[in-house]
């Protein structure tokens, strides 16, 4: 290993889209997965989150199979480790969990092979086994990432210092990313394309701007993705009015949804929050603010401190 024996690796959830930025606007946010490792003669994998414990606890757990991959490509056999595994980003909820294990296992890659990746390599790599840029994108770099993928390579920025403060209503079911997207059309007109096209374009300029009126309406304007998955969320507007009526000034779909989250600006959160809480005791409302870092791996003391 290039560090210590003891090592631990962050890294944060993330929402994606926003509305119209369908697959490549996303958001670090400030829940993680947190991985702490040490040498051992086996891979072994444990945790005492009720949620991962059904997860495989050797070499097949997936985020030993991404930094076996991972180093693998670059002609190095990674020692095993042992991995204790915590998160606070629940599964399959439209929060980037799977993002997250991806980046969580590149970063195991070049720690513990010495491979010395840059930020965009990683990138790139996490992209791959993504398929788009936006979650893996902002849980390395933090902040409000905007990116595109050719297949070959990619593209991002991220933008930071955004005075906005996000309520999440979390369900208790899962919904699957793949069930979500089977209800997305094959094509789009290209009237259809341009319109959702510039709704992206515009939220962006409204967020940077800090316009949030226009942003939010911006994110209920989606053409791409939000119209066909909302009737799959069967409590969406009743969210969405109740936010608005408490602060909001946009709400939108998390990634794939079950996730609604909303947006307001800073200071406005815990009214919001409260008011959510209320309205939707069956579901888990969390208050959460924007990670600005990243992803990073420290030594264990370093975390301690």
């Amino acid at each position: 290993m290039t560090l210590h024996d003891r090592f631990v690796i962050k890294v944060p959830s993330s929402t994606a889209n926003l509305g119209p930025g369908f697959d490549s606007i996303g958001l670090a946010l400030n829940l993680y997965l947190t991985l702490e490792i040490e040498k051992n003669d086996q891979w072994e994998c444990y945790s005492s989150c009720e949620e991962l414990k059904d997860l495989p606890t050797d070499e097949s757990h997936f985020i030993c199979q991404v930094a076996i991959k991972t180093a693998a490509n670059y002609g190095i056999e990674l020692p095993p480790c042992k991995i204790k595994i915590e998160s606070e980003i629940p599964l399959a909820r439209g929060l980037g969990s799977s993002a997250a294990a991806i980046v969580a296992g590149i970063e195991l890659a070049d720690a513990v092979g010495g491979l010395r990746l840059t930020k965009n390599e990683k990138l790139l790599l996490a992209t791959k086994w993504e398929g788009h840029p936006d979650n893996v994108g902002a849980s390395l770099f933090g902040g409000l990432v905007i990116g595109r993928y050719d297949q070959h390579d990619v593209d991002m920025l991220s933008i930071t210092d955004l005075p906005v403060e996000m309520v999440t209503v979390i369900p208790g079911e899962i919904l699957l990313t793949k069930e979500s997207r089977d209800v997305l059309p094959a094509a789009y007109s290209r009237q259809e394309a341009v319109q959702a096209s510039s709704t992206a374009n515009l939220l962006i300029a409204a967020l940077v701007s800090q316009n949030w009126n226009l942003a939010g309406k911006m994110m209920g304007q989606d053409r791409f993705h939000q119209p066909y998955r909302q009737p799959l969320i069967h409590f969406y507007q009743e969210i969405e009015s109740c936010a608005k009526s408490n602060g909001a000034f946009g709400v939108a779909l998390s990634g794939a949804g079950p996730t609604v989250i909303c947006f307001s600006e800073k200071g406005k959160g815990q009214e919001l929050a409260y008011a959510l809480g209320q309205e939707f005791p069956s579901m888990t409302v969390k208050r959460l603010s924007i990670d600005y870092f990243g992803s990073c791996v420290k030594e264990v003391e370093e975390f301690v401190k």
